[in-house]
């Protein structure tokens, strides 16, 4: 054993160290990290919602066996890599998807499937909550969901004694704090930048709701508290412990930083939580967040207002569908080449494909494609229906194919940027990103490069994402909270950092935007499939 695993095994033995576990659409990752911020080791489990009875879904006892066996691959990691047991960290943090709907009663019993930020059945509840507050609210947000379950006059809503998000869930159950990160908050109803809480004047009128509905309870009496980064968010019970390790080595006693949701984490994983700094995340879904510097002249049903974890108002525009259908694609060339004997990588097919799309025709040949497996709110769409479409003079090739599909990949994204820009002219220097359209290099950046006409840069941290980003949150929290969290990013964290930048191409950016002229010219193709398709 060398002299830096030496090292490292040592801080890991003295709990020298911040463990951060995101639970992503698609993957649960967590990742440890020591005293200079960088990773020691990482753990992971894939998953995979479920679509049951219209409801898109994960059921509770496959987040615990998610969460127990990409804890349990850490754990071998660090020993296979150290040779030292895993049995405490300095600090605990969680991260999930954010919005949806957890409903639990007094006994801490679900009263209803998890229903995830994919949903897109709380069109009414969204639209009468916007105008009401005149604020954004999304169908995705915790509280849509739940005006919704109330006109639809569910019996559960009666008997609801709290409501979080899954990020605030695992929390409460390794903790049993019932408390939430203000970014992930800001995803289940308008907070104040200026209190840090959920806003005081929108929650009077709600309760008046409530009122008229002769429910039995308050808002604030079922939502979270809300805390902002660096504060204490309880610590590790001993039955928490068991959930997460079952094996009995964890410890309890560890300090919990506050539950933030995969939009915050992005955030703090790409250094992009000061005004006028933006990052964009591209993976199941995807979204850009900008951080304000002022407040929007108006409300648009495309844009949410969220925070940064430390409270600062963010812009974001969110599509509810990025590489499911590409990832479906890729699949398919996968079988194919099984069926002719041929063994190719998944990460070498991923990557050959991503590459052959800069090799494709600018505007991608007059191909066009719709990426739509679920709903889509920006172009107002309830249920997607995956879609690929040429004329008989396209030019149908491989590069073009795969191209119109990256392209597709960020369309919905573009419609909700462009009125950022062309209506609130807010503009940023350039964006981060981070996720698995950007895994392949360049190919990723190049593209959103084009789709959204800025520079787009990765860090070499890129790849660690969100279970990264809460780690730092919890080593944020075993520093001196009066460092504003950018400081301690700025100064602390990424003071070094490698950065690589890929500037907008001409061609491309012009490209692209034949290919949105294609695009929305379309979408009645993509209703007409909707309807003539149904389940």
């Amino acid at each position: 054993m060398n002299k830096a695993t030496t090292s490292a095994a040592d801080l890991i033995r003295a709990g020298q160290t911040a463990l951060g576990i995101e639970l992503g659409s698609t993957r649960i990752k967590a990742v440890l990290i020591g005293p200079d911020f960088t990773p020691l080791a990482s753990g992971a489990h894939e998953w995979e919602n479920r679509y049951e009875h219209g409801v898109w879904t994960y059921h509770l006892e496959d987040v615990w066996a998610g969460l127990q066996a990409c804890y349990r691959s850490l754990k071998d990691e660090v020993q296979q890599r150290y040779g030292v047991p895993l049995r405490t960290v300095g600090a605990l943090g969680i991260s999930g998807m954010m919005h949806g709907y957890l409903a639990f009663d007094h006994a801490g019993q679900l009263l209803a499937p998890f229903r995830t930020w994919r949903n897109t059945m709380t069109a009414q509840a969204a639209e009468q909550l916007s105008q009401l507050f005149q604020f954004n609210i999304p169908q995705r947000w915790s509280v849509a969901h739940l005006w919704q379950s109330i006109l639809n006059g569910e019996a559960h809503v009666r008997e609801i004694a709290f409501l979080t998000t899954l990020a605030g869930y695992v929390h409460w159950q390794l903790s049993g704090q019932k408390v939430l990160g203000i970014g992930d908050a800001s995803g289940m109803f308008p907070v104040d930048s200026q209190t840090n809480d959920y806003d005081a004047q929108r929650l009077a009128q709600f309760n008046q709701l409530l009122e008229q509905a002769h429910l039995p309870w308050r808002l604030e009496e079922i939502l979270p508290r809300v805390l902002v980064a660096g504060q204490a968010a309880g610590t590790l019970t001993e039955a928490g412990a068991r959930l997460l390790d079952p094996s009995g080595e964890l410890q309890p006693g560890i300090p919990l930083c506050p539950p933030e949701g995969d939009a915050g984490t992005g955030m703090v994983a790409t250094n992009a939580v000061a005004p006028r700094t933006g990052n964009v995340s591209a993976g199941t879904s995807v979204f850009a967040m900008l951080v304000l510097d002022r407040p929007l002249s108006s409300f648009y049903p495309e844009v949410d207002i969220v925070t940064t974890p430390a409270g600062r108002p963010v812009a974001m525009v969110h599509s509810n569908n990025c590489t499911s259908d590409l990832n479906a694609w890729v699949a398919l060339f996968q079988e194919a080449l099984h069926r002719l004997g041929t063994h190719v990588g998944e990460g070498v097919l991923f990557e050959q494909l991503y590459r052959a799309a800069l090799e494709g025709d600018a505007d991608a040949g007059g191909l066009l494609a719709y990426n739509y497996v679920s709903g889509e709110h920006i172009t107002h769409f309830e249920e997607g229906r995956p879609l690929f479409v040429r004329t008989p003079n396209s030019r149908f090739t491989l590069a073009n194919f795969m191209r119109a599909h990256l392209f597709a990949a960020l369309g919905a994204l573009k419609i909700g940027m462009d009125l950022l820009v062309e209506r609130e002219s807010i503009r940023v220097d350039r964006l981060m990103g981070h996720g698995g359209f950007f895994k392949t290099r360049e190919v990723g950046q190049r593209i959103m490069a084009a789709a959204l006409n800025v520079p787009v840069a990765v860090m070499e941290t890129a790849g660690e994402g969100g279970a990264w980003g809460i780690a730092l949150l919890a080593a944020y929290l075993l520093h001196e909270t009066n460092q504003p969290l950018e400081a301690f990013l700025a100064e602390r964290v990424f003071a070094n950092a490698q950065i690589h930048e890929v500037c907008p191409v001409a061609a491309d950016v012009e490209g692209f935007a034949k290919f949105m002229t294609r695009y929305r010219r379309g979408l009645s193709i993509e209703r007409a499939a909707v309807e003539a398709l149904r389940d």
